[in-house]
């Protein structure tokens, strides 16, 4: 097995694992922990309502697992949430982020190796999919070709949950005022170096997603990290605005040129074509003004430095503490460094 000299967060989501914890932590440190340097453990208690967090007060004790760190949350929330709960308090030089019953903890040490060698984000891909009910797969084929279609990124395959991410990545997403929801797209769409390996490893488990959630979760993540729903509103605005006028227009038209048109038609056509294109206007502007106020309470760092080098030589240092040097006349001479302890 490969050794690197790094410090390795692990952050691993857990919710009603009281029967299985304490193996699971197991294994996960007895591959960690002869691959790294160091490493730390860290467990988030997605409000467990068994005994998960008796057994995790056991093991953080004098005689249970070493560098373990748990938080305990009040309320169930999403995964990404939970996640970014232990990734903002990681310490490591990369975080790695499991879910210890869907992903294959022994294919780590592999993605590891793709982080040392630079890559910023890894990712991995499990071929084996767990198993879940038509409506919830409808429903999430459907919210990945939109996020597809307005953000260029199917999330399924292009952002997995399966994880690691270097501290660049950590401090850039910290930059935005929406960790919790931009942490799943951002390591995908920031411009990020990115690796993507595949893996096989069945399912421990096959908790039912309840699809409520998840299509609450999804309608967050894509009102948040896009503008395409409300440039759907906008652009039906336009399209209703020019439609009033052009029928606005045709009833004039009418009204210049026939004769035999219905008593009250002409200016009951135009009351309502000039009220709906009056209307289409106003959703227009507010249309826009809540883009602005959303791009404005969502906006986060534009760009990120990938890289910095700095020159070996550097002239001005090779300019500090130089006395220059004079002849009796006061000339100067060839100068002379003078270097001071």
């Amino acid at each position: 097995m490969d050794f690197y000299p790094c410090f390795l967060s692990v952050v691993c989501i857990v919710r009603n694992q009281s029967q299985s914890i304490e193996q699971l932590l197991k294994e996960v440190t007895s591959v960690i922990g002869p691959t790294v340097s160091d490493y730390e453990l860290i467990i988030v208690d997605n409000a467990s309502e068994d005994d998960t967090i008796a057994i995790l007060k056991r093991l953080t004790g004098e005689q249970g697992l070493a560098n373990l760190q748990v938080y305990a949350l009040t309320k169930e929330v999403d995964a990404d949430a939970a996640a970014w709960v232990g990734m903002e308090s990681a310490l490591g030089d990369f975080v790695a982020v499991i879910d210890p019953l869907a992903d294959d903890i022994r294919f780590l040490p592999k993605m590891l190796d793709e982080a040392v060698r630079g890559a910023d984000v890894v990712f991995a891909n499990n071929q084996q999919i767990p198993v879940q009910t038509w409506p919830y797969r409808a429903a999430s084929s459907l919210f990945n070709t939109l996020y597809s279609r307005f953000n260029g990124v199917h999330l399924a395959k292009e952002a997995p949950s399966y994880r690691i991410l270097s501290k660049t990545v950590i401090n850039f997403i910290l930059q935005h005022p929406q960790p919790t929801i931009s942490y799943r797209h951002l390591p995908a769409t920031g411009g990020f170096a990115r690796v993507y390996l595949d893996c096989s490893a069945t399912p421990k488990s096959c908790p039912k997603k309840r699809l409520g959630d998840s299509i609450d979760r999804g309608m967050r993540l894509l009102l948040s990290t896009t503008q395409a729903p409300m440039r759907m509103v906008t652009g039906l605005s336009i399209f209703g605005a020019i439609a009033n006028l052009v029928y606005g227009i045709y009833v004039t038209i009418i009204a210049l040129l026939k004769t035999d048109v219905a008593p009250g038609w002409v200016s009951l056509s135009l009351q309502q074509s000039g009220m709906f294109f009056l209307i289409s206007l106003v959703l227009l502007v507010l249309g826009e003004y809540i883009l602005n106020m959303v791009s404005l309470s969502n906006e986060g760092p534009r760009y990120h430095v990938a890289q910095e080098f700095t020159s070996a030589r550097m002239t001005r240092l090779e300019k500090l503490n130089i006395e220059e040097v004079t002849d009796r006349t006061g000339k100067p001479v060839v100068p002379a460094s003078k270097w001071t302890s």
